[in-house]
């Protein structure tokens, strides 16, 4: 099997698993209880917070809240924003190729009355930094963008975004989705004026229901779930101490050899891409260049050809790859992404995510690059009798 699918979810490490669990097996009492057991799973729970901070440059392990992925972080942070911020202004800010876990929870804000912006991209997926500083007023309370893009890879400059929101209003909040980049790309918080990250632990060979959301202290972020007060009550419900774990040695794992690991996947991407773009007739990249977009995401566009069919007839090889976005996958629905960049509908229809790890190889993306040689002229002369 080849899996070229990781920007939907990778496998998680065996030594996440086996740290996941050791800890479901022998920390397993409620981190709020007072007994010493524990206090054990509390002790977890706290060095995996520090673990996180560490790597995101964050000032204390209480700015990381635990969540179930990337999903309820965002919606914490869109919806705990607004809650908090509401008398300081219902002006927020987004750009047109967000998630879904962010674009409809700002859409869902707009029928509750406040006024949103959504800032148009470029063809090549970046948000006009002039733009967001004109679209930025005395009311805005938060900007939310991407930091790379799940469809197409292409990386914002947050530093420069971020610099730019508090040069325009320093109250106005930054909120990071980080999803696609944490684990696979240096992340700042301090540096780049991010008051909010969100972060999916089975992006990065962790297990899936894992996430966590940097809150910088001192924000009035309220949180939008109520229970036992626990995480400073900014997230109730009892405390997944294996899932702390998992998540925060995943996060270590994966900036190890960050370095190394880039390099590799960037060559991984750089032999497929060239192989399709010079070895098939009628492809092209859709966003940004190979060397500039992230190397673990690469969306090309087959002419004439229906992606749904390409996948199954690559399925029947034992390759996965995508259309896009997993979360639209099975809603039949067009690219809000490459809409957004201009491409043509024809091209949506038959644009493919190959989405890498370092544990991919060159050998597989050999495997792949002769069976899509084989299948998509195949394709396109039965496409053209239909």
């Amino acid at each position: 099997m080849i899996y070229f699918d990781n920007a939907a979810s990778t496998r998680a490490l065996p030594e996440v698993a086996e740290r996941f669990t050791e800890i479901l097996l022998n920390t397993y009492a409620n981190p709020s209880s007072g007994s010493r057991l524990g206090m054990e799973a509390e002790h977890v729970i706290k060095e995996s917070a520090q673990t996180l901070a560490r790597i995101i440059n964050a000032q204390s392990h209480e700015e990381i809240i635990f969540t179930s992925g990337g999903t309820e972080s965002n919606n914490i942070a869109v919806f705990g924003t607004a809650k908090g911020y509401y008398r300081s202004g219902k002006h927020i800010i987004t750009t047109q190729i967000e998630h879904p876990a962010i674009s409809l929870p700002f859409k869902a804000l707009e029928e509750e009355g406040y006024e949103v912006q959504f800032l148009p991209v470029d063809e090549k997926g970046y948000v006009n930094i002039d733009d967001l500083k004109n679209a930025i007023r005395s009311d805005t309370i938060l900007v939310s963008t991407i930091l790379i893009n799940n469809e197409i890879g292409t990386v914002q400059d947050v530093e420069t975004i971020g610099k730019a929101i508090k040069n325009a209003n320093p109250n106005t909040l930054y909120h990071v989705d980080g999803v696609q980049a944490f684990g696979k790309y240096k992340i700042d918080v301090r540096k780049c004026n991010i008051d909010m990250l969100s972060a999916s632990g089975h992006k990065f060979n962790a297990p899936k229901g894992l996430g966590f959301l940097y809150i910088k202290s001192g924000l009035k972020v309220k949180p939008i779930m109520f229970g036992g007060g626990q995480q400073k009550g900014m997230r109730a419900g009892t405390e997944n101490a294996a899932g702390a774990a998992a998540i925060a040695l995943a996060a270590e794992e994966s900036y190890k050899n960050l370095t190394e690991s880039t390099q590799k996947v960037m060559k991984i991407k750089k032999h497929l891409a060239e192989g399709i773009l010079y070895g098939i007739e009628d492809t092209f990249i859709n966003g940004e260049d190979i060397d500039k977009a992230s190397p673990y995401v690469l969306n090309i566009a087959f002419k004439n050809l229906r992606s749904p069919v390409l996948l199954n007839a690559l399925e029947d090889k034992g390759i996965f790859v995508s259309a896009g976005s997993a979360c639209n996958s099975k809603k039949k629905v067009q690219s809000s992404v490459l809409g957004a960049l201009g491409v043509e509908e024809d091209d949506i229809v038959g644009s493919v995510r190959f989405s890498f790890t370092r544990l991919n190889t060159i050998e597989e993306a050999d495997i792949c690059l002769e069976a899509l040689k084989e299948l998509v002229p195949m394709l396109r002369r039965f496409n053209r009798k239909r």
